[in-house]
């Protein structure tokens, strides 16, 4: 497991993408804030099942649950949408729906990261981190 990441949620999105396609049910990342911060939406989203903070030297390890062992990922597909290379920010106005609705969208506002619902109606623009279905 690699210590250092140029970008930490394009990291923690593919190995959980990886996991899915290969039908494993849970994942062990090393931690940051921006990663724990991200599960935390995704489980009250309900997206993934549960996750837990392992501590550990030099850093922690996140340890996410996806789904249990007799159920299907509840994540059908799951994409970085600003990247290093090509930041991409909105206003409260013109925050995206994904799949009419029945998706969300991660933002990255001044008051945390939340759901594109959630800064809708807070009126909070940001940059959008993630698109979930």
């Amino acid at each position: 497991m690699s210590l250092q990441s140029t970008d930490q949620i394009a990291d923690l999105i593919t190995r959980i993408r990886n996991a899915i396609m290969v039908g494993k049910t849970e994942i062990r990342v090393p931690t940051s804030k921006l990663k724990i911060a991200v599960v935390e939406v995704l489980k009250k989203a309900n997206y993934i099942e549960d996750f837990e903070l392992e501590a550990g030297k030099p850093r922690g390890v996140l340890h996410v649950i996806i789904n249990q062992a007799d159920q299907s990922a509840r994540i059908n597909e799951i994409t970085k949408i600003s990247k290093p290379g090509r930041r991409v920010y909105t206003t409260a106005n013109n925050i995206p729906t994904v799949k009419s609705g029945r998706g969300i969208v991660l933002i990255s506002t001044s008051k945390g990261i939340m759901t594109g619902a959630e800064a809708r109606k807070a009126r909070l623009g940001g940059e959008i981190l993630v698109q979930v279905w």
